[in-house]
């Protein structure tokens, strides 16, 4: 069954979200300089590429991303493509039937803007609207996931969307590339670094296809 890698490269010149720590990867020691080996240093924010949100992002007494059962990252999923131009309403996919789909991945225009190509963050891109939130939570999703760094806007005040989400232990997926996947059911295997006491994680995520 054919695998696709959702998870974007972690590099120096990559978009973080404004403010955000930005990524240093820094050569310590080189075999080129006369070192013994190669070794890596790196900088970065939790936050960075394709990351997990847990619940203590927003909520001072929710759960760490050590917390997390881990079985919430691994399992069947749907992808759902919308066409909104602005944000994702519950009329968008609604018509689709989420009746046993517990993780949810929204592939958006984000997938087409080559928003990850470029280190300029972009900020007009499609995000979740609180309505659609409130439908996920009344369907019992356990886990959420969007393509661009936030599934909130950017113009957002209070950010109502995650606190929504984290309230009701919905799990956020940022950061995903669905460029090359298509609507439908999948396997999603989402392994965050096990950051104890954090409030998020990047994350390598891999989309199974089903039964294809």
């Amino acid at each position: 069954m054919k695998l696709y890698d959702i998870t974007l490269p972690i590099t120096n010149d990559m978009p973080v979200w404004p403010g955000d720590q930005p990524v240093s990867l820094m050569m310590n020691t080189s075999i080129a300089k006369g070192d013994d080996y190669n070794m890596t240093g790196i900088q970065m924010g939790a936050h960075t590429g394709t990351h997990i949100d847990a619940p203590y992002h927003f909520l001072e007494d929710g759960a760490t991303i050590d917390a997390i059962p881990i079985e919430t990252f691994i399992g069947p999923c749907v992808v759902i493509e919308v066409d909104s131009e602005v944000s994702i309403e519950e009329k968008d996919f609604r018509k689709h039937d989420l009746i046993g789909h517990s993780r949810v991945l929204f592939k958006t225009r984000n997938s087409q803007l080559h928003t990850f190509t470029t280190s300029v963050f972009t900020r007009n891109y499609v995000s979740l609207g609180i309505d659609a939130a409130r439908y996920l939570v009344e369907m019992e999703v356990m886990l959420v996931g969007i393509d661009y760094l936030s599934i909130e806007s950017f113009r957002s005040t209070g950010s109502p969307v995650h606190k929504l989400l984290l309230r009701n232990n919905i799990t956020i997926l940022e950061g995903l590339n669905l460029s090359g996947v298509k609507a439908g059911e999948y396997e999603l295997l989402c392994m965050p670094l096990k950051l104890q006491g954090c409030e998020g994680a990047p994350a390598r995520v891999i989309l199974r296809e089903m039964g294809r």
